[in-house]
């Protein structure tokens, strides 16, 4: 990969993707057209992420992937105008919209993390992500990722320096498996649910913050458009700076 043929001081660098205004990615630009619902610091003691399309753009990467992987086992195809609207459904939603049965999602999703380890170059983080897990840990909140893909290929898009701030990993979840994760972070850190947030891009993150009893955040630059957490109780932010103004 390029950034191992760069000097050493590159190499502790996570990689960042600038991304587009109209995805509403940057740091200082909201969501267009969205409401976020925060009101004020949210000073959580333990601050968990979900890792794909919250803290890194793996957007392209994935639809990609899906369409592949749906080849082999066969699933439909979906266009560009079915993933929009899909965009403003919950994830069990979308689950049955695509006829995807209860026993192949573990099979794919084993299958897409496999992917995803060898195709990591294509995966960056969301532009003022690095300056905002470096002020959480800097007020001291501990910081955990649960993520439905591997440790190892997260670690790598984070790089040694911001993988070295995450206390607790807990990767590899499935599909709707995320709650558990959590409550063992929880355990780990020997802090109450009260002062914890899971924060995703997906309505079964929002869902898995619930189950956990935990507080539940939800991002607007990720896969889920805002109309699927209408129904939720989720606090929503429309770009990583209002996250950070929120969380720092």
């Amino acid at each position: 990969m390029l950034y191992r043929r760069l000097p050493v001081i590159l190499e502790c660098r996570p990689r960042i993707n600038p991304a587009i205004p109209e995805r509403g990615a940057f740091a200082d630009v909201p969501h267009p057209g969205v409401i976020c619902n925060f009101k004020g610091r949210m000073p959580y003691k333990l601050v968990i992420f979900d890792f794909d399309g919250t803290l890194a753009d793996s957007e392209a990467w994935f639809f990609d992937a899906f369409n592949s992987v749906g080849e082999r086992y066969r699933l439909r195809k979906v266009d560009a105008e079915e993933i929009e609207e899909l965009r403003g459904k919950s994830s069990r939603e979308i689950v049955r919209r695509l006829g995807v049965p209860a026993w192949k999602l573990p099979l794919i999703a084993r299958h897409m993390r496999r992917l995803a380890r060898e195709n990591t170059d294509g995966v960056a983080l969301f532009r003022g992500v690095e300056t905002m897990l470096e002020r959480l840990s800097g007020r001291g909140a501990l910081i955990g990722v649960v993520s439905s893909n591997a440790e190892e290929t997260i670690r790598r898009t984070l790089g040694p320096r911001l993988s070295a701030s995450i206390g607790y990993f807990e990767c590899g979840a499935s599909l709707f498996g995320k709650a558990r994760r959590i409550r063992r972070i929880l355990r780990r850190s020997g802090l109450a649910a009260s002062e914890a947030i899971f924060i995703g891009d997906e309505t079964r993150d929002v869902e898995a913050a619930r189950e956990a009893g935990v507080a539940a955040g939800a991002v607007l630059w990720g896969y889920a458009r805002a109309a699927a957490f209408a129904r939720t109780e989720a606090t929503t932010f429309g770009s990583v700076e209002e996250m950070t103004e929120a969380l720092g």
